[in-house]
C-alpha cells in the first residue's frame, strides 16, 4: 500500500488566475476539490492561498466585487488560509512603442505593481517546511523566483517537491528544483466548479454573473 503524505499546498492566486483561468468559464474555482484532484493519494495538511485586493478600473467598476465573492466562497473550506499582499499604483512616463513621426515619443500611464505576495509565499513555506508541518511541498506557480526557497526546502529539509504549472510555457528553474513537474489541464479545472451560490456567516455568495 502506497504511504500517505502529508502535504501542504501553496498557490500563487495571481499566476494560477492569469495562467489558467482569465476568460474561461473555471473562474469559480473550488481550489480544495481541485488539489483532491490532483493529488487524490496525499492527506492535505493545509492549503494557503496568496493574492492582493484588486482596485476599481474606469474599464472595469466591478473587479473588486468580483474578487470578494470569491475570497468569500475560499473562506468557506476549512483548510484554506488566505494571505494578502497589496498593490502599487502610481503614475510613470514611458516611451510609445510605435510612436507617429514628429509625434510625442511618451505617455503617461498607470503602472500596477503586486507587492508582497511572493515573499508571503517564500516565507510561509520556509517556516512550514522548517518547522515540519508536512512532508511535501506543492506549488501552483510557475513563477521563478520562487527557485530558491524549493531548493532548500528539497534538498537542506528534506521535503519532496511538486509543482504544477498553470502557464503553457515550462519553468525550467523551478523544473530542475521539482520531484515531479505537472501542467494543470482543463478537466480537472472544469470538474472543481463551487456551486452556482453558496453560503457563510453574512449570507448568500453568488457567482458572478459575467463568469
Amino acid at each position: 500500500m502506497d504511504q500517505v503524505v502529508k502535504t501542504n499546498i501553496y498557490v500563487d492566486g495571481f499566476n494560477l488566475y492569469y495562467g489558467s483561468l482569465r476568460g474561461t468559464p473555471h473562474r469559480w474555482l473550488d481550489l480544495s476539490r481541485l488539489c483532491r484532484l490532483l493529488l487524490p493519494r496525499d492527506r492535505i495538511n493545509r492549503i494557503r492561498y496568496f493574492t492582493a485586493l484588486v482596485e476599481a478600473r474606469i474599464n472595469d467598476p466591478s473587479k473588486p466585487q468580483r474578487q470578494q465573492a470569491y475570497l468569500r466562497a475560499l473562506e468557506t473550506l476549512p483548510e484554506i488560509s488566505i494571505h494578502y499582499g497589496r498593490f502599487l499604483s502610481h503614475t510613470v512616463r514611458m516611451p510609445y512603442a510605435h510612436p507617429r513621426p514628429n509625434g510625442p515619443q511618451t505617455v503617461e500611464v498607470v503602472k500596477t505593481e503586486e507587492k508582497g505576495t511572493d515573499v508571503s509565499l517564500a516565507t510561509n513555506l520556509l517556516i512550514d517546511a522548517f518547522n515540519d508541518d508536512c512532508e511535501m511541498v506543492v506549488l501552483i506557480s510557475n513563477d521563478s523566483d520562487l527557485r530558491d526557497p524549493l531548493d532548500y526546502v528539497r534538498r537542506q529539509l528534506g521535503k519532496r517537491v511538486v509543482i504544477f504549472n498553470p502557464h503553457k510555457n515550462r519553468s525550467w528553474p523551478l523544473s530542475q528544483v521539482s520531484d515531479l513537474y505537472r501542467p494543470i489541464r482543463k478537466g480537472p479545472l472544469s470538474a472543481s466548479q463551487f456551486p452556482h451560490q453558496l453560503t457563510d456567516s453574512q449570507g448568500t455568495i453568488t457567482k458572478p454573473p459575467t463568469w
